[in-house]
């Protein structure tokens, strides 16, 4: 990706806005499932009073009713124990009527995150964290895909960046996000390097990249002296800056603002890659649905779950 927009005599990166992909997304997911028999449902397991938490499941049960989705919100003390939060989700799993399950976190410092991920049906592992899930990813195999790193892969399809042959950077390797979306990526063809915080001289790597995603989770560690001219870039991260003189607290993201000025193309935050996370979360709902549903009760849309 070369070029971009030039104000005043200095380039401009190319806006990705996150809410145009993200409509498109939607779209897509309304009309599979329209063709479905049944009404793809969502239960979502919130454990404590976290008021981010609690924005979090609020925000994303708002979005599936207004793409007509059903959602249940199962909302638990702190004090929930690993036995009854298992014997929730296994009840959930049991459950027809529910085709997703997502377990929001953080959890409560006393309970084991991944043992309760791992209880949840990988046919509704709708948050695509699941070991299977993850199993599926890397072996190429149709399942249900971590929600951020699909929702970036959607963002590049919408704006038609090219990725087969591309030399994608990502920064950062957690399983939420990094790890994830080098597989999809290498599924897509690109030529993946995965770099991170500890990674000596990390500019020298992230020059390289035509694509480069950021997700580490530190403001505005990229900065324009660590992008190629004309590259994509990809800002993942999200973080809280306290506000000066008593001014509110701001969001920014992991690469520096002035990277506009080299970059070819660039998502803002917040605006950018935000409004795909939960665009994806409902289409792999639905998707979920779909592969639920018998092949003879749909109404000739495949429900397939992407590789």
């Amino acid at each position: 990706m070369t070029g971009g927009q030039v104000t005043g005599g200095r380039a401009t990166a190319r806006t990705l806005a996150g809410p145009p992909a993200a409509a498109d997304l939607l779209a897509r997911a309304a009309a599979l499932a329209a063709t479905l028999p049944v009404t793809p449902a969502i239960a979502f397991i919130r454990v404590g009073d976290d008021p981010a938490s609690e924005s979090y499941v609020r925000g994303k049960a708002k979005k599936a009713a207004e793409l007509g989705l059903d959602s249940r919100v199962h909302a638990l003390p702190a004090d929930t124990t690993q036995a009854d939060l298992h014997a929730l989700i296994g009840t959930l799993n049991a459950d027809p009527g529910v085709h997703g399950v997502l377990l929001q976190l953080p959890l409560p410092g006393h309970l084991n995150a991944d043992a309760a991920l791992t209880c949840i049906d990988p046919r509704k592992d709708v948050d695509g964290l699941h070991p299977v899930s993850a199993g599926l990813l890397w072996q190429g195999q149709p399942g249900l895909r971590p929600c951020t790193p699909a929702g970036v892969m959607a963002l590049l399809d919408h704006y038609r960046i090219p990725v087969a042959g591309q030399h994608a950077v990502i920064v950062g390797r957690s399983a939420l996000v990094g790890r994830p979306l080098a597989g999809l990526l290498l599924n897509a063809d690109a030529t993946v390097t995965v770099a991170h915080r500890a990674t000596p001289d990390l500019g020298a790597v992230t020059r390289r990249a035509d694509l480069l995603i950021v997700a580490a989770g530190q403001a505005h560690l990229i900065t324009p002296d660590m992008v190629r001219p004309g590259a994509t870039v990809i800002d993942v991260g999200i973080n809280r800056v306290p506000g000066q003189d008593g001014a509110r607290a701001s969001l920014t993201g992991d690469v520096h603002p002035d990277v506009a000025g080299v970059a070819g193309a660039l998502t803002p935050v917040p605006g950018g890659v935000g409004p795909m996370t939960v665009a994806q979360l409902m289409m792999n709902t639905v998707q979920a649905a779909a592969q639920q549903t018998p092949a003879d009760r749909r109404n000739g849309a495949s429900g397939d779950v992407p590789r």
